[in-house]
């Protein structure tokens, strides 16, 4: 890495400062509209977000011991939806700078989680915008062999290329659209595999 690039924990903080300065902005309703994420509102995003931050060792087994694992996450949402929009967005602000499980692999997590979640809030809301072209060639590669992501098996034997930024992966038929576009694809997100192109695209959306 260039020595003159922000790492990526700087890069998940002016992430999250983003989002929080958005957040901000929202109405009551707002925060209770459904995000991207299915069952989930842009209020439980937000828990989900800074759910894991203060939590210990002995804090996460817990976590994981009470949601058998794989709904851990739902365990975090359940936990710091309680709180207020005002308590949420307060505890977001004093932790922009990831820590705990976020602050994982040098941020990695922190950055790829924010920006995911960013988009599927500002998505569900009809405020797009355009995530830093930076932080999307610093994600983006760190998305296909991320296991927990579940990307390797929706991309399989598909060349992905984006049109906005210098970025492709993979071998076969393509898939082509914008960064960010293609990084929520690649973690789930149909509503903007369906802005993607080329004959790749119906093998992606059969997958997800």
């Amino acid at each position: 890495m260039d020595t003159d690039e922000p790492s990526l924990m700087d890069l998940a903080r002016d992430e999250r400062a983003d989002l929080a300065e958005f957040l901000a902005t929202l109405t009551s309703d707002e925060w209770q509209t459904e995000s991207l994420c299915t069952g989930w509102t842009v209020k439980d995003v937000v828990a989900h977000i800074v759910s894991y931050e203060e939590l210990g060792v002995a804090g996460l087994f817990k976590r994981f011991v009470k949601g058998r694992v794989v709904r851990a996450n739902e365990v975090g949402v359940a936990e710091y939806s309680t709180m207020s929009t005002t308590g949420l967005l307060e505890f977001l602000n004093r932790h922009l700078r990831p820590q705990g499980l976020t602050a994982g692999f040098g941020g990695m997590i922190g950055l790829v989680d924010g920006t995911v979640h960013h988009q599927d809030i500002r998505r569900a809301l009809g405020h797009p915008r355009d995530v830093p072209a930076q932080r999307l060639q610093r994600i983006l590669p760190l998305v296909p062999g991320n296991p927990r992501l579940g990307a390797g098996r929706r991309i399989r034997g598909l060349r992905l290329c984006a049109n906005d930024i210098e970025w492709e992966h993979g071998h076969g038929p393509e898939v082509s659209g914008s960064g960010e576009a293609l990084l929520l694809a690649m973690t789930g997100r149909r509503q903007a595999a369906e802005e993607l192109s080329g004959p790749g695209v119906e093998i992606l959306l059969g997958r997800l």
